[in-house]
């Protein structure tokens, strides 16, 4: 096995391998835990983690172990198409490459067609999002490491979550920039802990996808056939969650990339266009508390990615993405103040919504 070329991860390590002929994609979770945390000190220092990373790699619940299992659950399913396990060895799992454009690529250079696109990713969801789908996994299958919500409560709580915003940007923000980014972040933070108390609290029997995000689904055979979802992370949750994140990751791609104010308005516009129809899925008294818990959890997801890039330490590669979101932290760090506010101070209504969408519009230009 020839170890080929490193994908910058802030969660796991990935790389591109050569086995024999074959080219794979081998994944490990060094235990449970992002780099980021690992290179900060979280779990001790390096020897004592690659000690307990070798009984980490042994156990049936590892996290690679899950999302092998969770792979082959949905390999086994009309619905979605997922990328083919390799094999599962010592804790890592290895993967067939999927290749052709990702989602975030074709909606850059079809940004009318958001809304469609959108749409036909989420199709592809439906068997998960079904009632009394939960069935599918095993007991203790599930992957709530990545629920939009566990994550940002984590991050965020008690003074574990003072120190960690008072570090956000140490080495990777201009010192003013810094300044502004740490102000704007506590500000959200405090009102989107008050907010999480209006989310839904019954996770009912549905399944979210978990990790759905623009460079997770990929079009193998160009955009108007189905995709190829990568990374699951399954767990009991209303597809609320699914939609929350690709709406963030969505808006965070328009961020770091900067595509002309056009294409920016088009995708916008086209995500508004997506959320309505979903939104009037739901009962007329239901649906101003749907749209101001997506809002939620859509800041909540923000913030939390971006808090990740923030405190990564300067040895740690990171994607291409998040390298340019560090250098436009600031605003949108500004967007997820705005929209906090706006919803903190205004319980009902579709204002929020709506200038949330203005709002993203913007943090693109």
């Amino acid at each position: 096995m020839t170890l080929e070329r490193h994908i910058p991860s802030t969660t796991g390590y990935v790389h591109q391998t050569r086995v024999g002929d074959r080219i794979l994609y081998a994944k490990t979770s060094i235990l449970g835990v992002s780099l980021v945390s690992l290179l900060r000190g979280a779990c001790g220092p390096w020897p004592a983690v690659r000690r307990a990373q070798r009984a980490y790699a042994m156990q049936l619940d590892g996290l690679m172990t899950r999302e092998a299992a969770q792979l082959q659950v949905l390999a086994e399913m009309d619905r979605p198409q997922v990328c083919t396990v390799a094999g599962v060895r010592e804790g890592v799992i290895f993967t067939e490459p999927v290749t052709g454009p990702s989602l975030g690529e074709v909606l850059l250079t079809r940004p009318a067609d958001t809304c469609a696109l959108l749409v036909r990713t989420f199709d592809e969801l439906r068997p998960l999002h079904r009632p009394g789908a939960a069935h599918r996994l095993a007991l203790g299958g599930a992957i709530g490491e990545r629920s939009i919500a566990g994550t940002f409560l984590r991050k965020f709580n008690g003074l574990s979550g003072e120190t960690y915003l008072d570090r956000l940007g140490a080495e990777r923000c201009e010192p003013g920039a810094r300044a502004e980014v740490i102000e704007l972040a506590r500000r959200s933070v405090v009102r989107l802990r008050k907010l999480r108390v209006a989310l839904p609290g019954s996770v009912g029997t549905s399944l979210a996808y978990g990790d759905l995000k623009p460079e997770h689904v990929l079009f193998t055979h160009g955009p108007d056939e189905r995709p190829v979802l990568l990374d699951p992370g399954m767990f009991r949750a209303s597809p609320m969650v699914d939609i929350a994140k690709m709406i963030s990751r969505t808006v965070l791609l328009l961020a770091a990339r900067r595509p002309d104010l056009e294409t920016a308005r088009q995708v916008v516009e086209g995500i508004g266009a997506f959320t309505e129809q979903q939104a009037g899925r739901q009962a007329g008294r239901e649906r101003s508390a749907w749209e101001r818990g997506l809002l939620t959890l859509w800041m909540m997801d923000t913030v939390n990615i971006l808090a990740t890039y923030l405190s990564a330490p300067a040895v740690l590669p990171l994607p291409g993405v998040a390298l340019a979101l560090v250098d436009r932290a600031v605003p949108v760090c500004r967007l997820v103040d705005e929209v906090s506010a706006d919803l903190a101070e205004r319980p009902a209504g579709r204002g929020p919504w709506e200038r949330a969408l203005v709002r993203a519009w913007a943090v693109a230009s």
